[in-house]
Formats: C-alpha cells, sequence, structure tokens
C-alpha cells in the first residue's frame, strides 16, 4: 500500500514523513544544500497488524509538478500537507486538483507547523482547507494537527493513516504484470536497479519481463522492497528490481515493466476528460501534456464531443507510443502557461478507427459488448480483454459466458456478428451462384477475402454451416447445399461444339483465345466447365486437351521410353509426334503430373515399359 505527500512548497511534508517513519528522504546533496524535495523520496511506514504502508514524498515547488505527477501515480492513499504559518498556497490547490483526477479516494489532512502559529490562526487555516477540500475526496477528510519539531500530534497522524489503510481493498495478485518505473540506477555488482510501485499483478525472482515502450526483454535478478529482500513482489508495494540485459538508460524513468505479450504501446488513447480550469477551453487539435504512470509526452486533443457528467469524450493523439490499460487515470496539463487543466480515464488503449469516442463510463459486460460489435468478423484476441477493459482474466470469462460471445481459437466474437457473418457468407455465395451458375462452387480464398474475417472466424462459420445442413464444402469450393450447375439448351449446344473441336484436334488443340474468337465469349465459362466434369485436362495456361487423347499421349511415352533413360525434348517430340509448340508446355504438364522427372536437361519418363537400352 502506498501514500503520497502532497502539498505547496517549504510546508513540512519532508519533516513530516521523517517524523513519523525516522527516514529522511532527501537524498540528493543539492535537496540538503537548497533545503528542498527535488526528486522523488520513499520511506516505509511500519502499522502494528497491518503491515508497511511505502510513502512516496514528492516535491512542492511549481517547477517540479511533472515530478510530483510521477511519485502521485500508483497511490493508495493521499496525505495533503498545509502548513499553519502559511495556509493554503497555489501547489496546495494544484495538488489536490492532481490528487483528484487520478482517482484517490482516501486520504488525511496534516496542518503542518502548528508550533509556529496561535490557536485563532490555525483555526481560520482549518476554515480555508475545508473550504478548499469541499466537494473533494478529501471533504470529510480528518485534519491532524503536528508540529515535526516538537513530536505534537505524530501519533494521532500515525493513527489517523492506519484507521483509513484499513479501508483500501488489496489489489489481485492475479492480474497481469505491470510497474511504471520511477528510479534507474546502477549498483555495484549487481547491476541496473529500477524502482515503482507495482501497479498489478506480481512479480518473482527469475521472472522474464518486457521493458515497454522498447519491448526490451529482461530478466528479474532480485526483488527488494525497502531493503528487505523478497522472492516475489506483490500489487500495490514499493519495489526495487535488479535486471538482467539491460542497461539504466533503457530502464529510465517512464518506461514499465510488464509480463504479459499483449501489453503494447498505444500511440492514440480513447479517453473520457474531466476539467478543473474553467478558463481552459479546449478546441479539436489543442495540444496538452498527458502524464500517465510516470510516463508524459505531447498530446492533440481530437474527436472532443460534450459526455455525460459535464466531461468531454476525446481520442488524444501522442506524440511518443505509452503503455495504457482501460481505467488508468491521467493528468493533462498546457505547455505553455504550464497549468493542470484537466485528467480523466482512459477507456481504450487500442482503439480501432471508427469515429466512434466513448461518450460515458460502462460496466464491464457493456463494454466488451461495444468491443466485440466495433470488431465485428474479425474478432478481438482474447488475451487483449484485461487490457482494453481494465479487468481481471475471471471476470471477463464470467462476462463473456454471459453475453453470449463466441470463441474460436484465441479469438472472440459476438453472437451477433456470428450470426451477420452467416447471413453474409450464404448471401454472397447464392449471389455468386446466381451470376455465375456454370460454377461449382466459389473459392474459398475468394469468400475469405470479402467476408474480411480472420481465417479462425470464417472457418468456423462454414463448419456451423456445413453442420446445419446449408452449405457444402468440396476441396476449396464452397457452394449452396444440393447445388449441382446445369447447362441450358444453349450452351449445351455450344459446349458439345467446344469439346468436338478440341477432340478432333487431337494432340494439338487450339487454344482458348483461337476457341473464343470461334464460339464467343462463353467459350473460358465452358471450358473450366467441361474440365469440372473431367472431359477436358488443362495442360498449360491457354489450352486444354481432350482427356482422352492426354491418356494416349502419356500412354506413348510410356511405351516409347526405355525405363531409367534420360531424354531430350528433341527426342521426346518424335516419340510423341508434335510441334516444339506443344511439346514443351505438354512436358511441363508432365512434370508437374507426375509422368516425367526433370533432370537437368534431360527428362525421365517414370512407368517406360521398354527395356534399358
Amino acid at each position: 500500500m502506498i501514500l503520497g505527500t502532497a502539498g505547496h512548497i517549504d510546508h513540512g511534508k519532508t519533516a513530516l514523513v521523517k517524523a513519523l517513519t525516522g527516514v529522511d528522504t532527501d537524498r540528493l546533496p543539492e535537496e540538503k544544500r537548497r533545503g528542498i524535495t527535488i526528486d522523488l523520496g520513499f520511506a516505509p511506514l511500519e502499522i502494528p497488524d497491518l503491515g508497511t504502508i511505502g510513502i512516496v514524498d514528492v516535491p512542492g515547488h511549481e517547477g517540479f509538478i511533472r515530478t510530483m505527477l510521477a511519485g502521485a501515480s500508483g497511490i493508495d492513499l493521499a496525505m495533503l500537507v498545509v502548513a499553519a504559518d502559511e495556509g493554503v498556497m497555489p501547489q496546495t490547490r494544484e495538488h489536490l486538483d492532481i490528487l483528484s483526477l487520478l482517482g484517490i479516494e482516501r486520504g488525511v489532512i496534516a496542518l503542518t507547523k502548528c508550533d509556529l502559529a496561535d490557536d485563532e490562526w490555525r483555526s481560520l487555516v482549518c476554515d480555508d482547507i475545508r473550504t478548499l477540500c469541499a466537494g473533494t475526496f478529501l471533504s470529510n477528510s480528518e485534519i491532524v494537527q503536528v508540529s515535526s519539531v516538537t513530536g505534537s500530534g505524530i501519533v494521532g497522524l500515525r493513527d489517523a493513516i492506519a484507521c483509513i489503510a484499513r479501508s483500501v481493498e488489496k489489489k489481485r495478485a492475479d492480474d497481469l504484470f505491470r510497474m511504471p518505473v520511477d528510479r534507474s540506477f546502477s549498483v555495484r555488482g549487481t547491476g541496473t536497479v529500477v524502482t515503482g510501485t507495482v501497479w498489478s499483478g506480481s512479480v518473482s525472482v527469475n521472472d522474464s519481463l518486457r521493458i515497454e515502450p522498447g519491448g526490451r526483454e529482461v530478466r528479474v535478478r532480485g526483488v527488494q522492497s525497502h531493503s528487505k529482500s523478497l522472492q516475489q513482489a506483490m500489487p500495490g508495494a514499493r519495489t526495487a528490481i535488479a535486471l538482467a540485459s539491460c542497461t539504466v538508460e533503457d530502464a529510465a524513468r517512464g518506461t514499465n515493466l510488464v509480463a504479459h505479450r499483449d501489453w503494447v504501446p498505444s500511440q492514440q488513447l480513447d479517453v473520457l476528460i474531466s476539467l478543473v480550469d474553467s478558463d481552459f477551453s479546449p478546441t479539436p487539435r489543442a495540444r496538452v501534456r498527458i502524464h500517465l504512470g510516470t510516463a508524459e509526452t505531447g498530446a492533440r486533443l481530437s474527436r472532443l464531443r460534450p459526455a455525460e457528467d459535464g466531461q468531454l469524450s476525446s481520442r488524444l493523439v501522442l506524440d511518443e507510443p505509452m503503455l495504457a490499460r482501460s481505467g488508468d487515470r491521467f493528468v493533462i496539463r498546457t505547455p505553455s502557461p504550464a497549468a493542470t487543466v484537466g485528467g480523466g480515464s482512459i477507456v481504450d488503449p487500442y482503439p480501432l478507427r471508427s469515429n466512434k469516442t466513448p461518450h460515458r463510463e460502462v460496466v464491464l459486460l457493456e463494454r466488451l459488448r461495444e468491443i466485440l460489435d466495433e470488431a465485428g468478423a474479425r474478432g478481438v484476441v482474447r488475451s487483449v480483454l484485461p487490457i482494453r477493459t481494465g479487468a481481471a482474466a475471471e471476470a471477463i470469462a464470467a462476462a463473456l459466458a454471459e453475453s453470449g460471445a463466441i470463441i474460436v481459437g484465441d479469438l472472440v466474437i459476438g453472437r451477433s456478428a456470428e450470426r451477420a457473418l452467416e447471413e453474409f457468407v450464404q448471401g454472397f455465395i447464392a449471389l455468386h451462384m446466381a451470376n455465375h451458375p456454370l460454377e461449382d462452387g466459389v473459392s474459398l480464398q475468394t469468400l475469405r477475402a470479402a467476408s474480411k474475417a480472420s481465417s479462425q472466424v470464417i472457418d468456423f462459420v462454414l463448419s456451423r454451416l456445413v453442420e446445419s445442413g446449408a452449405i457444402e464444402v468440396s476441396g476449396s469450393t464452397v457452394k449452396p447445399a444440393g447445388w449441382e450447375s446445369r447447362l441450358s439448351e444453349k450452351d449445351q449446344a455450344l459446349s458439345d461444339a467446344i469439346l468436338h473441336a478440341i477432340c478432333n484436334a487431337g494432340s494439338e488443340p487450339p487454344s482458348v483465345a483461337e476457341l473464343e474468337i470461334k464460339f464467343g465469349s462463353m467459350t473460358p465459362v465452358l471450358v473450366r466447365w467441361l474440365e469440372r466434369r473431367g472431359e477436358l485436362r488443362r495442360v498449360s495456361e491457354d489450352r486444354y486437351y481432350s482427356r482422352d487423347v492426354v491418356e494416349g499421349m502419356v500412354e506413348s511415352l510410356r511405351t516409347g521410353s526405355a525405363s531409367g533413360r534420360k531424354y531430350t525434348p528433341s527426342e521426346l517430340k518424335d516419340v510423341l509426334g508434335v510441334s516444339r509448340k506443344f511439346l514443351i508446355p505438354f512436358l511441363e504438364f508432365c512434370d508437374k503430373t507426375g509422368v516425367t522427372e526433370r533432370s537437368g536437361d534431360g527428362r525421365v519418363v517414370k512407368g517406360a515399359v521398354r527395356a534399358s537400352e
């Protein structure tokens, strides 16, 4: 469990953390010299019967808001710190806005430096704090008056923290592992070490992980939490991980450690935005900075639409890819002047190209139906659903069963998409057969391309239609059940004439182009029809032979050739008695059908009956 500090510069956050834990979180020489926090600091707070709460101490200076945002990511509780001698200040307000935008739901308020203000002044400051926090998650939180110098109120603050910490629900360890990196450094004898808060899932020694963005594969050499070595780190814990096969630069602040293969950085995010700055009126293509986890990048607002509860729906087009999950909270700031203007939640980290953007938050079942309807016959990879919905795999499995979704291999399709695809397949086949009545069916390749469905899904639908008796699949073609191609009297007479012309020509038949000049545009269709019925054999791209003629020519090759001897084309020309124009295409046909075997510049006739010479 993580508690994050928040508040204006020099309001005593670091001194308060030291009074609570005994740890000075200002570790940098510059911090010591200037007396202000510049980077994130961390300290463990031991609570009896509860364990260790990790405290993240963030800088309060306006110039370090980016660092504050990195530290505030992943916290479960907040401690808003206000100095009694100064009261509410600009960064007090901005930090509270940030905590609210990040979805923090529990916290405590610490009124520090109470030894520097009298009772009347402290009472006025408390009234200001109540006014500031009205309508926020801290509206009913206790204001604990403390002094880090005298130690007054420290025990009471620790008790208040323990009270709200006990109400925090534990995170699931069986979720997908992710840890945004907030520090990266090198330790002699250990190598690269990264620290962060485990957002979800768990990590163990020797696990294989990946750094995103970047995709670098790494191995976990060691795990620690608050300087204690562990075999496994659980969600919500401050964790240090020693990594093999990477440098400090590979795992800098802003990167993420993940384990699952479906974690992929995205450059477009569908989001819902709440504004906290009434002077900020976003327009399409407006430029902002988005802070998500410990990462930040520039972004452009697109597809802005009003949403429910006063929110805005938008698609964020990012300057650089970010790792995100549905439900993640983010903050947006204007680049100039630098100010926090809003934030919200990720609805879909992998949006499709459609013009639809979310207009409200929905329950898991409804969100799954939206995703499946949008994907249609393409389906959705099942393992990516926890990332696109933010739910655990177990909850998704139950919701899929309730929705009636169909699981095909590693894909999921909605019931409506499956029915629509069945109707499309039957309609496409029927229309094709109506337009091409002489064909035996539609090629599977043509049908797959027209359906725009994945091969897994289209094959599933075809098998369902075959089982129901609606269609038949034969080889590489599909047709309506019971379909038989039949010729009209006119077409029958024409096919007889074409067949007669080919048979009469014997071993040197006319090409399809030559036949088309004589018999018309139906010729190509009719010769294919005759081929499917076994009357003709296609020997080359543009030439068909009578079946009996082909069998006779093959027999001539075998009876006129010696077993095992290699023959040149000119020798086989004498055996077959045809010109070279017809010889070479016929020999290539024999190569394909296994009658001959090519060897260098000659051929061996398989099944030759003459004795070797």
